[in-house]
């Protein structure tokens, strides 16, 4: 399945990137924290590292450590704006539950 963005979500990783004047991509994981216990991270790569499993989205590429991908994988990512509200949003198959403030979910 993998990790898919949404045209959105690959317009704006892009332009952050460029931004940054580097960066092969991003990296989408997940940390043991918050109300439900788990929460996603997401850092740009410069450098990916050999047991990252690649995906190539929207000409984004897409790293994931394999600890992680049990969690995300099938996850969609979109980026919205909701008044002055904005940021990514993630469509993760794999959620059973999340806390009330929707920072943090359970699989």
């Amino acid at each position: 399945m993998g990790v898919n963005l949404t045209e959105n979500a690959a317009r704006h990783v892009a332009t952050y990137l460029e931004g940054r004047g580097k960066g092969v991509g991003i990296r989408l994981a997940v940390k043991t924290t918050g109300c439900s216990g788990l929460m996603y991270v997401l850092e740009p790569v410069d450098t990916p590292q050999p047991e990252d499993v690649l995906f190539s989205s929207q000409g984004v590429e897409v790293y994931v450590d394999p600890k992680s991908l049990v969690y995300v994988d099938g996850t969609e990512m979109d980026y919205v704006k909701q008044g002055l509200n904005e940021g990514f949003e993630f469509r993760n198959p794999n959620v059973q539950g999340e806390c009330g403030c929707g920072e943090s979910f359970t699989v």
